[in-house]
């Protein structure tokens, strides 16, 4: 069985219940849903998080009008952000289960713009999996620490959040990992943003960017090893797709023999070739929510950016994070695994029905560090950057050449 990563989604339909979570008006007073044409605005989306959080983080710069809003009861996670406060929300929100006040059993897939989580998910160092378990849905369960409890908030300001959290999981094989996780969240303003790309930004763009530092700890008394098992952070971005949104992804181009493939691409079964694209330098992957699969990028193949381009709402997305050279990388495969440490280094997932029930219309972008070989007391860290950049298609043109090595018209 080769599954992984995003398959939660199995649990959110049986949460949900539902054809699918959507964005714009069904007239339900209860979640506000909306449907596949009308993307749900960010302050639609905050008012209708604060019926159902007291406690949330909002950061937002006044030059610029950008925002985000952070729960902490879903483990400092960022909700969703946009580039003013009436413009477009672009994180996933699973409304119908936020609303619902219920708890799934499996996962509670609620959404969200950057989510906090630890691999592998499965083989014999899995997390998701208890010791002597089969490697199916019925036995595949998100650690609390990561699905139900909150993260604590350690500070707070206009342009950054502070969360701490201790946890104790243990893998597949019963190894015991007490860990304490520190996960920063900051507010970029527009310098920021243009030292992040390397370049200035074009005018005339609605930009909103922000990066998590997250820290991994070990607190216990053994030294964490490959022939116990490892762990990894690993940090995944569910976002509004449209029928006209593909992610691009830059990979070294070198010979095969040595960085071996160029993708993964058979994680949900094979990506039909009209929904994978494969040229000299950069992997396009059709991001539209109408078919279910996922991708990934060997931390030998991979460059420490993405990204993706929605056509329908003029809308570059950049994603950056870290990329230390190391090669190993924890698999999450649902099987025993010949290589646990032969994973992938940045992910892509595409959302879609199975059998007539849908989840809702995101698309994920998910980057790992590498895997934690961690002595008492020491710390592994993993950023992961997100902008959004919003606007004329000649002015986000520059920033897909300058970050993704190709102009719009190729990616979309």
């Amino acid at each position: 069985m080769r599954i992984s990563a995003s398959c939660f989604i199995l649990a959110g339909m049986i949460a949900c219940n539902s054809q699918s979570t959507n964005q714009a008006t069904l007239n339900d007073t209860v979640t506000g849903q909306k449907t596949v044409d009308q993307a749900a605005s960010f302050s639609e989306d905050l008012a209708f998080l604060k019926k159902y959080h007291k406690d949330l983080v909002v950061l937002g710069d006044v030059d610029s009008k950008s925002q985000l809003v952070i729960t902490p009861a879903y483990q400092g996670r960022v909700m969703t952000s946009t580039a003013g406060s009436n413009g477009m929300s672009f994180g996933w929100i699973n409304r119908e289960l936020i609303a619902s006040g219920k708890k799934a059993e499996h996962i509670n897939a609620v959404g969200g713009e950057e989510r906090f989580w630890l691999g592998p998910e499965g083989g014999q160092f899995g997390l998701y999996f208890k010791k002597g378990s089969s490697f199916d849905f019925n036995h595949w369960q998100v650690p609390k620490e990561l699905d139900t409890e909150p993260f604590n908030l350690v500070s707070a300001n206009a342009s950054e959040a502070k969360f701490e959290k201790q946890m104790h999981l243990e893998n597949f094989s019963g190894t015991p990992f007490d860990i304490n996780v520190e996960r920063s969240i900051k507010l970029l303003d527009s310098s920021a943003i243009a030292s992040a790309l390397g370049m200035a930004i074009p005018p005339g763009l609605n930009i909103v960017g922000f990066e998590s530092e997250n820290r991994i700890t070990n607190k216990g008394e053994e030294k964490w090893t490959q022939k116990s098992g490892l762990i990894s952070i690993w940090i995944l971005s569910m976002l509004n797709a449209s029928p006209q949104t593909t992610v691009a992804i830059p990979y070294k181009k070198d010979d095969s023999e040595s960085l071996g493939k160029i993708v993964t691409d058979d994680y949900f079964g094979k990506v039909p070739p009209e929904r994978l694209r494969i040229s000299n330098d950069l992997v396009l992957f059709k991001a539209d929510a109408g078919y279910r699969s996922k991708i990934g990028i060997s931390p030998s193949r991979a460059l420490p950016v993405a990204g993706s381009y929605d056509a329908i709402n003029s809308v570059l997305t950049i994603v950056q994070f870290s990329l230390t050279g190391s090669t190993d990388y924890v698999n999450s495969l649902w099987e025993l695994q010949q290589h646990p440490f032969a994973g992938d280094a940045v992910n892509a997932y595409n959302d879609g029905p199975i059998d007539g029930k849908q989840m809702g219309k995101f698309y994920e972008l998910e980057s790992s560090s590498a895997a934690a070989a961690l002595a008492p007391g020491e710390t592994l860290r993993h950023m992961h950057r997100t902008m959004h950049f919003k606007g004329d298609k000649n002015n986000l043109e520059q920033i897909a050449v300058k970050l993704l090595g190709w102009s719009i018209d190729v990616i979309k």
